[in-house]
């Protein structure tokens, strides 16, 4: 095609109308077409850095005319089915699982995730019951949840998703953002940290959840026995500090161990943990 001929072609796709789409799948599609088309090496030839330049304008083209390389629909059509790889946790407590890229489920009791062996590049994960995700970030891989008949995509936070089979759904958010998605339905609901997603009988609702327990001039045996409670440890405090009392907010999902080394630093304790006996000592 002469230079005349390409120049009409692009004219013809630049004046068509334009169709939104998200920074997000912008900066994927972008990635993407880095990675095929422009190479690391050198390359001495000033025709190719023509053509180059040609071709980025034609991407931004096509980004604007609905043209161009949809990450979530390559996720969807060449890639294996979730299928692959089942976690049940059938025992009567939490169950932690650390993931292929490293993200981390606590997987509730009567409740199973599964996903697929290409898990790297296809990060889909179906639950049935409940259970609570930290998610690595991976902006070229978003990490979608499949419950029923919703759809969580995330980039890298923290939430909790319930969904028994027959039931509704709900998703708690604690860190980060969500956008939710039902099937059949265009459309979208973005999250918001302490904002709750519910959706059952064809309605969904976001409303607000308190995602943190505060302990306001509380005795310290009493964030001990929350622990106890929440993470199944049981927490052997010095007598003397039983009814020191203590004023904190602790996030409902927050890591055992970033409790602990709160109470430590602030009353000048050591700690140690004895995961046979489910034991904390501090001293």
């Amino acid at each position: 095609m002469d230079e005349k001929k390409l120049e009409e072609e692009l004219k013809k796709i630049w004046d068509e109308t334009p169709i939104s789409h998200s920074d997000t799948e912008k900066e994927l599609s972008w990635q993407q077409f880095q990675e095929k088309a422009f190479a690391p090496k050198k390359q001495k030839n000033k025709w190719w850095r023509h053509y180059a330049a040609a071709a980025a304008i034609l991407l931004f083209v096509l980004i604007g005319s609905g043209l161009y390389f949809n990450n979530s629909s390559l996720l969807n059509n060449s890639t294996i089915s979730i299928a692959g790889n089942t976690i049940e946790n059938t025992s009567s407590i939490i169950k932690s699982i650390v993931l292929p890229d490293s993200s981390k489920v606590e997987l509730s009791p009567n409740s199973k995730i599964v996903y697929a062996d290409n898990f790297a590049v296809n990060r889909k994960v179906e639950v049935s019951g409940e259970a609570y995700f930290k998610v690595k970030k991976d902006k070229q891989h978003p990490f979608q949840v499949i419950c029923n008949e919703t759809t969580t995509t995330v980039l890298g936070t923290s939430f909790t998703v319930t969904g028994y089979e027959k039931k509704g759904v709900e998703v708690a958010l604690f860190e980060g953002s969500v956008e939710m998605s039902v099937k059949d339905q265009s459309k979208k609901w973005i999250l918001k940290p302490g904002e709750k997603f519910t959706y059952g009988n064809e309605t969904a609702v976001v409303a607000e959840f308190n995602r943190f327990v505060d302990f306001d001039d509380e005795k310290l045996s009493n964030v001990s026995t929350y622990i106890e409670s929440n993470y199944g440890y049981k927490v052997m405090l010095p007598e003397e500090y039983k009814n020191q009392k203590i004023t904190v907010r602790i996030n409902k999902k927050e890591e055992l161990k970033t409790i602990l080394e709160l109470i430590s630093e602030m009353y000048n304790l050591n700690f140690e943990v004895n995961e046979n006996l489910k034991q904390i000592t501090f001293q």
